[in-house]
């Protein structure tokens, strides 16, 4: 009950700010932060708790950027079924990634992900309606009632997305399906032999992470107006997306959360105050940081010292 009351005072709050705050740099920064919170929480169902490294969330976000923009475009379609469009294709690509690379494990479960990455990334460039290396630009529709401006629109709509891959993490972690998936990550040889199906739940896993991931990438085109795939299939979100949960803590759904709201926070600001390009500077620095002081994360530093006390 505690959680829901705190979901439902998250979005009241972030329904509140859009209505009487106008500084608009703020909602493109928010959004940006929001994004993460998103990608690290999806990412962390198959890193975190099947303890499957994937590099490979820049090919579920950019298709469900992709296939948002291409639907736009031929059709118009209103944003919502934009999301359940790139979800239900990065669902899909989740699916058969999965039953072709879940097999492999380590290193070599790793650089599949890139590779699949390049591969989205190289049949986008040769895609002439989606606007090629080029990429496509596009015009943002009116902003729907009662938002006065479109990323306004998108700031809300960004974080009931978040909140919701945030419960359903939650869930995921709290059933059956997230025991299961934690018994294949300590060790997956003995799992199989308690009878835990590891191959369905590792395909499932990597299923729900990817829709997730497309899901959160849908609002893109429209928030910066403009795709091309350099940009879309970047692997900076691969990097913010491992890095979040590592630095929150990949063991509780809201290890994630803590770590992209720090990380992307910090990058955020170092954007403002320095430079862009010092942003990968601060995911390596707090990357050792944490690897050397709390290997668990924060939520696992926050448990030794109470639990020390």
């Amino acid at each position: 009950m505690k959680f829901w009351i705190g979901v439902a005072v998250a979005f009241g709050a972030a329904a509140a700010t859009a209505a009487f705050v106008d500084f608009d740099y703020f909602f493109f920064a928010a959004y940006t932060v929001l994004m993460f919170v998103m990608l690290a929480t999806a990412w962390n169902i198959l890193g975190g708790y099947a303890g499957y490294v994937n590099f490979g969330t820049p090919a579920f976000f950019g298709l469900g950027a992709y296939t948002a923009a291409v639907l736009y475009k031929a059709f118009a379609l209103p944003l919502g079924l934009q999301i359940a469009a790139a979800a239900l294709m990065s669902g899909l690509l989740g699916l058969v990634a999965g039953l072709l690379t879940l097999r492999l494990r380590g290193i070599f479960f790793a650089i599949a992900t890139i590779a699949l990455t390049v591969i989205m990334e190289t049949l986008f460039i040769n895609w002439r309606y989606a606007g090629g290396a080029t990429g496509l630009q596009l015009l943002r529709p009116p902003p729907m009632a009662p938002f006065e401006s479109y990323i306004k629109m998108l700031f809300v709509l960004m974080v009931g997305m978040a909140l919701a891959s945030i419960a359903l993490a939650r869930y995921v972690e709290r059933s059956w399906l997230g025991r299961g998936l934690r018994a294949l990550r300590d060790s997956e040889e003995a799992a199989e032999s308690s009878g835990v199906p590891t191959l369905k739940l590792k395909v499932f896993a990597c299923t729900l992470s990817g829709a997730l991931m497309g899901a959160c990438g849908a609002p893109m085109p429209m928030y910066l107006s403009f795709i091309e795939p350099a940009s879309t299939f970047n692997l900076n979100y691969a990097v913010g997306a491992l890095a979040s949960p590592m630095i929150g803590g990949t063991a509780h759904w809201l290890g994630p959360v803590i770590g992209a709201l720090v990380l992307s926070s910090l990058q955020q600001l170092v954007t403002v105050t320095i430079s862009n390009e010092m942003n990968v500077l601060v995911v390596g620095v707090l990357l050792v940081f944490f690897v050397v002081v709390a290997p668990d994360g924060i939520l696992g530093l926050l448990k030794r010292i109470f639990s020390r006390k």
